[in-house]
């Protein structure tokens, strides 16, 4: 069975975007637990559709990753080209709490992993 890379490569990307958007829900679910309850009834009821709602929070989410890494990228280079072209990392300032900063590291792993897979993958389609 051929699979074509793009779609393997979607399908893996929704499963990742399912992932961010589960890890959020049950962090909500903490705080709230009326939003477990609502989606353990939606998983029960119609998984499809909770999939795709927890796809979609995943992707928001993954945007608002992307855009704080862009604007922190953007700072280093603001930053250096102040500084004579060279980049020096930030000694002080405000920092993200230590939860969101473990948060991110392990989205940066799962996302290093996935394209890992994905490049596995394409190498292994074309021979």
């Amino acid at each position: 069975m051929d699979m074509n890379p793009d779609a393997i490569f979607q399908t893996v990307q929704k499963g990742f975007r399912v992932s961010i958007g589960a890890a959020g829900t049950l962090i909500e679910s903490l705080q709230n637990p009326s939003v477990g309850e609502d989606a353990l009834n939606k998983l029960r009821t119609n998984p499809t559709e909770l999939a795709d709602e927890l796809a979609s929070r995943g992707e928001v989410t993954e945007r608002e990753a992307r855009t704080f890494v862009d604007s922190l990228i953007n700072q280093a280079r603001t930053s250096g080209s102040a500084t004579g072209g060279e980049y020096t990392a930030p000694t002080a300032g405000p920092s993200a709490p230590a939860d969101v900063e473990a948060d991110l590291q392990d989205l940066i792993t799962q996302i290093t992993a996935l394209r890992n897979e994905l490049a596995d993958l394409r190498s292994s389609d074309n021979p």
